[in-house]
């Protein structure tokens, strides 16, 4: 069943009680503690590294206060990649919990429904084709936004049905991963450098730059998709119901789709295919803030950043093995979280069949 009703009462129902809905007393004091976590972990980010620094002069560091060399470090080479995980992993965090209220679809994320991998799609094909580095944002949006028609040109032909479109996107999502590893095998030379990144998701090697231009463009995109909170509320009534209350529901669902695909396709063009952040963090904050609410996206945000930060700080520092990228902590985290969510949802298809 749908989350639009939960045990008879509809998602976010008023609780009789206390007259409040379920989870949003908790929704600051999760905020709250996400931060504080999110502040240990950019400490830890920028005090350790080939050149250990003590956490206090690294923090000054962050804001250009101390010794040149201090400086130097934490905001040449250690705040971009940091801030970029932080970037890229609120981005896909917020786009899957849009694209799952939107779908009212536990495996509705941009890395199963295709949109990452078409993100690294258009990145790469830039890259191959030697265009400069401040094209990448824009190559990885129009790359996102292919994968998306081809899976509407593919799911929607004989109408919406959950199944068909999860596999369909799969499928579109594992062309695309192969169109990827095509470019990086024909264009060894052009893409040395960026390979790892596109197949696997990495925040090696970030600049200023592509953090500044994506970054920027993830800002502005996930303050429009809290703007949209009213019109999913809306939706999550049902389009009978939505229609009714004179919304167009088949806008607004255009609408969201786009506003989700923006900043998973932004994302990836920062961190490339990273698996898991956006199919998980969703759950998570739901399980923990109760039904969605524009509190619980943002929550959802914060998640992410939170998560993806700390994944690339286990390759860079808890592994035994040097030079990992964190798409494999996030892809060894997704795969068995994928395979209980799709047991999921074939278990509760099979039921409503009978």
């Amino acid at each position: 069943m749908s989350d639009v009703v939960r045990n008879g009462k509809p998602a976010g129902a008023l609780s009789p009680a206390t007259g409040h809905r379920p989870g949003r007393r908790r929704t600051p004091l999760l905020a709250v503690a996400g931060v504080v976590v999110l502040c240990a972990l950019v400490t830890v980010a920028v005090a350790n590294g080939d050149m250990p620094l003590p956490p206090v002069d690294a923090v000054k560091g962050l804001f250009g206060v101390g010794d040149f060399a201090t400086v130097l470090v934490v905001q040449e080479f250690r705040a971009p990649r940091m801030v970029a995980a932080i970037v890229a992993g609120a981005g896909l965090a917020v786009a899957g919990a849009l694209l799952q209220r939107l779908f009212r679809n536990p495996l509705a994320s941009p890395d199963v429904m295709g949109v990452t991998g078409g993100a690294s799609f258009g990145a790469v094909a830039m890259l191959a084709a030697g265009a400069s580095q401040a094209l990448i944002p824009l190559a990885a949006l129009g790359g996102g936004l292919l994968a998306a028609v081809l899976l509407g040109v593919f799911a929607w032909r004989a109408g919406v049905s959950v199944t068909r479109l999860v596999l369909v996107a799969l499928a579109v999502q594992a062309g695309l991963y192969a169109a990827v590893n095509f470019m990086v095998v024909r264009f060894p030379a052009e893409l040395a450098g960026s390979a790892l990144q596109w197949t696997t998701g990495s925040v090696y090697g970030r600049t200023w730059t592509e953090v500044w231009s994506a970054g920027g463009a993830v800002a502005v995109a996930l303050a429009v998709a809290f703007a949209l909170h009213r019109r999913l509320a809306v939706l999550d009534l049902g389009d009978d119901s939505a229609g009714a209350l004179g919304l167009n529901t088949h806008a607004a669902r255009l609408q969201v789709l786009v506003v989700a695909i923006v900043p998973a396709s932004l994302a990836a063009s920062l961190a490339g295919p990273v698996a898991f952040v956006a199919l998980a963090v969703p759950h998570m904050v739901r399980f923990l803030a109760g039904p969605p609410t524009a509190g619980t996206t943002a929550l959802s945000g914060l998640a992410g950043a939170v998560l993806l930060l700390a994944s690339d700080l286990v390759t860079q520092h808890l592994l035994p093995v040097s030079g990992l990228p964190v798409g494999v902590v996030t892809a060894t985290l997704g795969a068995p979280w994928l395979l209980v969510l799709m047991i999921r949802q074939s278990s509760s298809v099979n039921r409503s069949v009978r």
